[in-house]
């Protein structure tokens, strides 16, 4: 017999296509309750058509806080658990169990969120999300990237025996971010974590500059103290210099991420990517080697799918290669196959690998 009551809430709009596989994986609460933001597909109608309980309303201005403070309040005060997703989300069988497992007296829960999987299923970018919380004292704050707040001292369980995984719409837009992340900066900026989110997003759209201006604030905040973040921000720094063609700061600023988070292989593997570009390949298998060095993979959504792919392997390949250290090419160019069997390049450049080996002997 269970202990606590579940509520699962989320907000919506026009995903459809999600509802089923969604509904399944949430079924294990007791209530399911979604704030619809203007659908004009058929999302509310199979929600309904399942039982979940929908409300429609309309948010404007479009605020993401507002958006689940407003799905929030659809959660009876009597709820011992609330569990936030999205409809793109899907949990692991079991979760509710777990939760009833180690519940107790606690008012948040971490567990493993799946943000990104690839083909097979298996975590690319993996680390901890915590949108499991006590009915009352919590609220969602910053217009996007929310994030729960309370004015209480929390206790918070970890495990990993929850684990969400995130698979996204690929044709979503996420044209409003921008613009959110301006508003969110505006309205506090001393906040560290959007400060970054804003930085970073100048440099998905290619504002280089701006990147570059609002990285350097938020490495100066007193906020910005977790090592992590702040080397992916100097990592972004210098991605924005390669770009503007400005090679030797990109380099310096990727020695600065090295010298913030020797622990991590992203800045290793940039650097190396950077030099394999200029055909540096002594420096190419001097950061890639310093990479392999590191082999625990930290939680974390700054991890990069490339630090941990075939693509350590690959181009040190190259690299030994063009070092004319074939017996190694040949070692490196098998392990990238193994991570990536049907890449025809890197199948190409075995072949050449061993026809000079063979030529040789």
């Amino acid at each position: 017999m269970n202990k606590y009551k579940v509520c699962v809430y989320a907000i919506t709009k026009n995903e459809e296509k999600f509802v089923k596989r969604w509904y399944e994986s949430m079924q294990e609460a007791d209530d399911i309750y979604v704030l619809d933001t203007g659908s004009t597909d058929k999302t509310v109608k199979l929600l309904k058509e399942l039982g979940v309980k929908v409300t429609v309303k309309k948010v404007n201005p479009w605020r993401f806080d507002v958006a689940r403070n407003l799905s929030l309040d659809l959660v009876p005060d009597d709820t011992d658990i609330c569990v936030c997703t999205d409809l793109d989300e899907v949990f692991e069988k079991g979760w509710r169990q777990e939760l009833e497992n180690i519940w107790s007296d606690n008012t948040r829960v971490r567990y493993n969120y799946n943000w990104s999987l690839d083909e097979n299923n298996k975590p690319l970018v993996n680390f901890y999300l915590d949108k499991i919380h006590q009915r009352n004292g919590y609220k969602w704050t910053h217009p996007v990237h929310e994030v729960l707040t309370c004015d209480f001292k929390e206790k918070i369980v970890t495990t990993e025996n929850i684990t969400l995984n995130h698979y996204p719409d690929p044709n979503k837009s996420r044209g409003q971010y921008l613009s959110l992340l301006e508003l969110s900066v505006q309205e506090d900026s001393t906040d560290d974590r959007n400060m970054h989110y804003l930085g970073r997003e100048y440099m998905f759209y290619g504002m280089y500059e701006k990147c570059i201006d609002t990285l350097l604030k938020h490495l100066q905040l007193k906020k910005a103290t977790w090592k992590d973040e702040r080397s992916a921000s100097m990592r972004y720094i210098a991605r924005s210099y390669l770009n503007l063609k400005r090679v030797d700061e990109a380099r310096m600023w990727y020695q600065k991420a090295i010298e913030e988070t020797p622990y991590l292989r992203e800045p290793y593997v940039e650097l190396a990517q950077l030099e394999y570009d200029y055909n540096n390949f002594n420096k190419v298998k001097e950061y890639c080697l310093q990479a392999l060095d590191i082999t625990t993979k930290y939680k974390s959504y700054v991890n990069e799918p490339t630090s941990w792919d075939s693509t350590i392997d690959d181009l040190l390949s190259v690299a030994y290669a063009h070092l004319n250290n074939y017996d190694l090419a040949l070692t490196f160019v098998n392990r990238a196959l193994e991570k990536n069997p049907y890449n025809q390049r890197i199948i190409n450049n075995k072949k050449i690998i061993e026809e000079v080996i063979n030529s040789h002997n």
